[in-house]
């Protein structure tokens, strides 16, 4: 069996001084809707760290922020309109301020890549929601990056 072809990503894991989680909501073509973390693909010869700087700029208009370690790594299998068969992601932590996003690349290029909305969640709320949220576990794996700070290597997160 062949291994599948996964573009690259990057993800971050935004959190405010209210340890609320900045999240954006996706709407795909298939109509299912999920709610993530802020990222992409990475461009050709670009690394995860200049990728989440880049995705953070277009996605939310953030420019200056104090990239936090990488965290978490998550392999997705899907089929993608890119012609691969799914994502291997890296996401490193960033806390900040809270701040009102605002993409640079406009709501139209922000919906042409299936993201429709972007607000901030307390984990709580998370919890409480009917919708799905991604990666799975969200909501105890903040928890424990809450209380127990970065791990000392990446953890998997992949289902």
């Amino acid at each position: 069996m062949s291994q599948p072809n996964l573009r690259e990503g990057t993800r971050a894991i935004i959190l405010d001084e209210h340890d609320r989680l900045l999240m954006v909501k996706y709407i795909f073509p298939s109509g299912a809707v999920a709610w993530g973390t802020p990222g992409g693909g990475l461009d050709p010869d670009e690394t995860h760290e200049d990728g989440i700087r880049r995705e953070l700029h277009e996605e939310l208009g953030l420019t200056e922020f104090e990239l936090g370690p990488h965290v978490w790594n998550r392999t997705h299998l899907f089929p993608m309109l890119t012609g691969h068969d799914g994502q291997r992601e890296r996401f490193f932590l960033v806390r900040l301020d809270h701040f009102t996003p605002d993409p640079s690349i406009g709501w139209e290029q922000m919906n042409s890549e299936f993201v429709y909305e972007i607000r901030w969640w307390t984990l709580d709320e998370i919890d409480a929601s009917p919708v799905r949220f991604i990666p799975v576990g969200l909501t105890d794996r903040i928890r424990d990056l809450l209380r127990d700070g970065p791990p000392t290597s990446p953890i998997d997160v992949s289902v």
